[in-house]
């Protein structure tokens, strides 16, 4: 067996990772990997790919992951699956220190077959912690190799969470959606909408609906629930983050988040 110059193990880091860090990632010949990861507030990560599929998972921060088809928000307790090469964006919300596991395309049967959002339990948590300090190259049948296999186990189990916003594929829809994700507030009917895209009200029900799966109310109510899970992840008073988001008033928007999420909005982070 020829001697392998060992690639370095994950760094814990503070300084923002440089472009290119997670190719011994992905190119190790072991069909588990798991590196770490720090980005500050605003930054903003270019579409691109991988070849592997990966989890995504926040520490500390939000992410808002795009891609052509869609948007998720993920927050911390949460992680994001992406499938092998899937085009996306990410937009760090706060300082976010990422910890990404990158497992091999076939490496299992049972693994997400869709990107989504996925509950991120405390045993999959310290796995993942625990994995980024595992040197990509390790070796099978080491104790490294059984914490990657246990968090691969762990990723066959996970559920997914309403966490996910469809977006349309035409562009005037698309710049609909964009004026609403900007504005959460605003409240324009469908029929205000329709006339701005100069389509009957019917004909942009329809239309919406078959571009994106959801009516537009509903796409609505999703966007400004995705968008409020951000400021609530930073700590800010829910009756700010609910007429921000175009609410009535506190009660109303506990009501359609406990609805949406299954808990009240006090209880998401908890």
């Amino acid at each position: 067996m020829n001697a392998r110059t060992p690639m370095p193990a994950a760094r814990h880091t503070e300084t923002p990772t440089a472009p290119g860090a997670h190719v011994p990632f992905e190119s190790t010949p072991m069909p588990v990997s798991a590196m770490a990861a720090w980005y500050p507030h605003g930054t903003a990560i270019a579409p691109h790919r991988h070849r592997r599929a990966q989890l995504l998972y926040a520490i500390e921060g939000v992410m808002l992951i795009e891609s052509a088809t869609g948007s998720w928000v993920v927050p911390p307790t949460r992680g994001v699956w992406l499938e092998p090469e899937v085009d996306h964006s990410v937009q760090m919300s706060g300082d976010v220190k990422m910890r990404t596991v990158f497992v091999e395309p076939g490496a299992t049967a049972h693994l997400p077959t869709r990107s989504c959002v996925v509950e991120v339990h405390p045993l999959l948590r310290e796995l993942i912690l625990a994995a980024i300090d595992v040197p990509p190259d390790y070796t099978d049948g080491s104790r490294h190799d059984h914490l990657m296999r246990l968090l691969l186990a762990e990723l066959n189990a996970v559920p997914s969470l309403p966490l996910y916003l469809p977006w349309p594929t035409d562009q005037r829809l698309r710049e609909v959606c964009n004026s609403l994700f900007a504005a959460p507030d605003d409240n324009r009917t469908i029929g205000a909408w329709a006339s701005t895209l100069d389509v009957s009200e019917k004909t942009f029900h329809r239309w919406f609906q078959r571009e994106t799966g959801l009516t537009f109310g509903r796409w609505r109510q999703q966007a400004r629930l995705l968008l409020a899970l951000k400021r609530l992840a930073h700590g800010e008073k829910i009756i700010a983050v609910a007429l921000d988001h175009g609410y009535t008033s506190q009660s109303a928007f506990a009501a359609m988040f406990k609805r949406h999420f299954g808990v009240v909005p006090s209880a998401f982070y908890a």
